[in-house]
């Protein structure tokens, strides 16, 4: 029973619908582990242990007395310190903000809450959730389980932590160029970017709504060690919520395509000095797709190098119109200087040309849509150079600059709204590294589809973490 926190969510939501083991048995386990491990990475910053014990042992009584459970009855999660949870803060990584009280659980939570999920902590954030790595002065650096040195992404870098290490098999993020995806790839881990709307938003505790380009290319998400993890997860949050109007009431599973379903698979670096290790990561998924039944053509899909530096034009100029000032008023220095060097990597937009730009990227997600009707699924590299320290965008204007010229495959996707998932394939200089499945609009159950083949072949990264460790 001590190893219950190493389970997927697959298993802990089976065996306590069976009777193998209870509620409080597998959340003793996870509160144990994260005892043992959370005073050093501090991927964890809000315990919540005791109330989720409590709320197990309710969980048992229920499933005891013959009451229906959900598809996640018992199963811990994690909650990203930017999205709302009922009488706590949500800080979002700002000393300012850290009395800022939820009135209500945004819609995610409260699907996860229905679905029978139990929230074990709150995860780490860096500042306005806006790096690609993890460290705020409200509540510290959290640390790459794999290396101390290394980025643990961001900007869920708590969650993709607290998924590598089995602080629970789930955890919220989301992603708005890469906040899901850049955390799973530096932990070794799992998650699906959903479509856009896909998963129903609100915060009670936002001072006003979001601009219309942050809404039409951010999205929620988990994370997980297991992509089976990451489709019962992912279809859980996707529920109906109607204080979200924009969410589309789109099924988890999408009608047949029949087979064999085609993959594009590229490599196209736009000129970045791509890592070969990457490459042949990429050259290697491709093979266990096309042995496992799929399609699998070179092609190349429409360039995404324009939609990644739209993404950095229209949505720079946004930032600096909505979220600014307020990192002017709160931030640190620190996030002030990354701020001026976004500025200076784009182009700050008058108003006609952001109106045009909005327009232009009706054209890109057109383009997109085409290629994908005839091939539904795309692989490609995630980051096309090996894992940053964390502490690299801030060393140089230059440095930032690369490594978003490295991730032109994250942000491009973000710009397009389309779904795209990241799952680990192995070690690249020492550090984790994965691949990327972007797919058709509302497809993310074939993405997962994708990930399992690869992962099956590949086995959850995070195994290897725990027996380098001992564990």
């Amino acid at each position: 029973m001590t190893e219950l926190w190493k389970l997927s969510a697959v298993e802990v939501a089976e065996g306590v619908a069976s009777g193998s083991f209870s509620c409080v048995e597998v959340m003793q386990s996870v509160a144990e582990r994260i005892e043992q491990r959370n005073g050093r990475l501090n991927a964890i910053t809000v315990d919540l242990r005791d109330s989720a014990l409590s709320e197990a042992k309710a969980a048992d009584e229920a499933r005891v007395g013959g009451q229906q459970i959900g598809p996640l009855h018992g199963v811990p999660v994690t909650i990203k310190e930017n999205v709302d949870m009922v009488g706590e803060s949500t800080p979002n990584g700002i000393p300012a903000y850290a009395e800022l009280i939820a009135t209500e659980d945004a819609p995610l939570v409260r699907n996860l809450r229905n679905a029978g999920a139990i929230i074990v902590g709150r995860t780490n954030v860096p500042e306005f959730s806006m790096r690609a790595t993890t460290d705020n002065p409200l509540r510290g650096r959290t640390f790459n389980p794999w290396d101390d040195a290394a980025s643990p992404g961001g900007s869920s870098g708590g969650a993709g932590v607290s998924a590598a290490v089995g602080f629970g098999p789930l955890h919220h993020g989301n992603d708005i160029g890469g906040s899901l995806r850049f955390p799973s790839t530096a932990n070794g881990t799992c998650t699906v970017k959903p479509t856009t709307f896909r998963v129903p938003v609100f915060n009670s505790t936002a001072a006003a709504e979001r601009g219309p380009l942050s809404q039409a290319m951010s999205c929620q998400g988990l994370i997980a060690r297991e992509a089976r993890d990451v489709r019962l997860g992912t279809s859980v949050i996707i529920g109906h919520d109607p204080r979200d109007p924009n969410c589309p009431p789109v099924p988890w599973n999408g009608p047949d395509l029949g087979s064999p379903i085609t993959v594009a698979v590229t490599t196209e670096s736009a000129g970045y000095d791509i890592h070969p290790d990457i490459v042949q990561s990429v050259r290697d998924s491709a093979s266990m797709l096309a042995d496992a039944g799929y399609r699998v053509v070179e092609v190349e899909p429409p360039p995404i190098i324009e939609s990644a530096r739209e993404w950095f034009r229209a949505g720079t100029t946004e930032m600096q119109a909505t979220i600014d000032p307020a990192i002017r008023q709160h931030g640190s220095e620190t996030i002030q200087t990354i701020f001026d060097w976004y500025y200076e990597l784009s182009e700050i937009l008058d108003r006609d040309a952001y109106i045009n730009a909005f327009g232009h990227r009706t054209r890109l997600m057109r383009q997109w849509n085409v290629f994908l009707s005839e091939h539904p699924l795309v692989l490609t590299p995630f980051l096309m150079r090996p894992l940053f320290d964390w502490d690299y965008d801030a060393g140089s204007f230059e440095a930032t600059k690369d490594l978003f010229d490295a991730a032109i495959y994250s942000t491009g996707v973000n710009y397009l709204g389309l779904p795209a998932g990241v799952i680990a394939t192995g070690m690249v200089d020492g550090r984790p590294s994965a691949v990327q499945i972007v797919g058709q609009r509302y497809r993310e159950d074939l993405i997962c589809d994708a990930m399992e083949v690869i992962e099956r072949q590949t086995g959850p990264l995070a195994q290897q973490l725990w027996s380098r460790d001992g564990d």
